[in-house]
C-alpha cells in the first residue's frame, strides 16, 4: 500500500540512531517509525480507500518464525523495524504492507502518529500484569516512560515516577496529572523506599535505556514483585542474583507492541483518556528535521515529543 506521510513523531529511538546507539541498525538509514499517512493507492479489491487516514505499525514481522507463530509477532525472530531495520517514513511516500496499517477513524494525523509509541508503554503495561491497586514505578519520564504510566494508571494502578530532571517531571505531571513524581539524586533509594513503607514497588517499569538506571531499578521492587525492562541499551547489564533471588522477583523485557496494544492505545485516545495533544511539545516540517533533530538530541529542555510535519 502506497501512503502519502503527513506525521512522523521523534523519540529516544531516533535520537539514539543519530548518536549511533542504536544495538539493532546498521547505516545509511532513513528513520522515522512513528507514522500517520493516508492512503494514496491501493488495489482495487482492497478493503483500504485511497484518501484514509492510517496509522503505521512500523513492526514488518515474517509470519512463519517461532514467534510469529505463537502469537509474537512484535518479537519476530526476523523482524524488520521500519526506521531502523529498514528505511522508514521520514519521506513524502511509504510503501507499507497492508497487515501493518491501522485503522485511524476518528483520531487526527498528531493522535495516529502517536499511537505506536503509546502502544510501547501499553504493551509494557500488559507484560507487567498491571491492574487496580497495583503499586507501579516508572523510572524515566521520555515518551516510552510516558506512555508506560498514562496505561498503568488506566489500569487501575498508583503510579510514581522518578527522573533526574525536575523540570521534565513537572511538565509531565502537568501533561498526564500524575503527581507522585520524585527527582533521582543520592538519597533516591531511601525515598523509594519510604513511598512505600519499606515495602518496595510491585511492578517497576524502567525506561532510561541507561545502565546505572536499570542496574538500581531491581532495588525498588518488591519481594515477588516484577521488574519490566522497556528501554533498550547497548551493552550489558547485571544484578545481585542472591537479592533477586530473595525476593523471587519476576524479571521481564518488553519489546515493541501487538495489535491488542494498538487497539487498546485508539481506544483510550478516542475516549480522552490518554490525551495526545498535551503531549506534543515541539513541532518540525520535513525540510527542518535535519537541523531541528541534532539539536534536541542535544538539549530536550522542554520536550516530550516531537512531531513532523509534511504538510508540503
Amino acid at each position: 500500500m502506497k501512503l502519502r506521510i503527513r506525521r512522523a513523531g521523534i523519540c529516544g529511538t531516533d535520537y539514539h540512531i543519530y548518536s549511533g546507539l542504536h544495538p539493532f541498525l546498521t547505516y545509511p538509514r532513513v528513520i522515522g517509525h512513528e507514522l500517520s499517512g493516508v492512503i494514496e493507492a491501493c488495489p482495487s479489491e482492497s478493503e483500504w480507500q485511497v484518501g484514509q487516514l492510517v496509522a503505521v505499525n512500523p513492526y514488518i514481522a515474517c509470519g512463519t518464525c517461532h514467534a510469529c507463530r505463537t502469537g509474537k509477532p512484535n518479537c519476530c525472530m526476523n523482524i524488520a523495524v521500519l526506521g531502523v531495520h529498514r528505511d522508514g517514513g521520514m519521506s513524502d511516500f511509504l510503501n507499507v504492507p497492508e497487515r501493518n496499517l491501522i485503522r485511524a477513524d476518528g483520531l487526527s494525523e498528531d493522535q495516529a502518529a502517536s499511537v505506536e509509541f503509546l502502544a510501547i508503554g501499553a504493551h509494557a503495561v500488559r507484560r507487567g500484569s498491571v491492574s487496580a491497586g497495583t503499586r507501579a514505578l516508572v523510572v524515566g519520564a521520555g515518551p516510552i516512560g510516558i506512555g508506560a504510566a498514562i496505561f498503568a494508571q488506566i489500569a487501575g494502578a498508583k503510579v510514581t515516577i522518578v527522573d533526574q530532571d525536575p523540570d521534565r517531571l513537572a511538565l509531565v505531571s502537568s501533561a498526564i496529572g500524575i503527581k507522585d513524581v520524585i527527582r533521582s539524586e543520592d538519597k533516591i533509594a531511601s525515598r523509594l523506599s519510604d513511598a512505600t513503607n519499606g515495602d518496595g514497588f510491585d511492578v517497576v517499569f524502567d525506561a532510561t535505556g541507561n545502565q546505572a538506571s536499570m542496574e538500581a531499578s531491581f532495588s525498588y521492587v518488591a519481594h515477588g514483585g516484577v521488574m519490566v525492562l522497556v528501554g533498550l541499551l547497548k551493552a550489558r547489564i547485571s544484578f545481585d542474583d542472591p537479592e533477586f533471588h530473595r525476593r523471587e522477583m519476576t524479571l521481564m523485557a518488553s519489546r515493541n507492541a501487538t495489535q491488542t496494544d494498538f487497539d487498546h492505545v485508539i481506544s483510550a485516545i478516542r475516549d480522552g483518556r490518554a490525551d495526545v495533544d498535551r503531549l506534543i511539545t515541539h513541532r518540525s516540517s520535513l525540510s527542518q528535521v535535519c537541523a531541528d533533530l541534532p539539536r534536541w538530541a542535544k538539549d530536550k529542555t522542554g520536550l516530550i515529543k516531537a512531531m513532523v510535519s509534511f504538510d508540503g
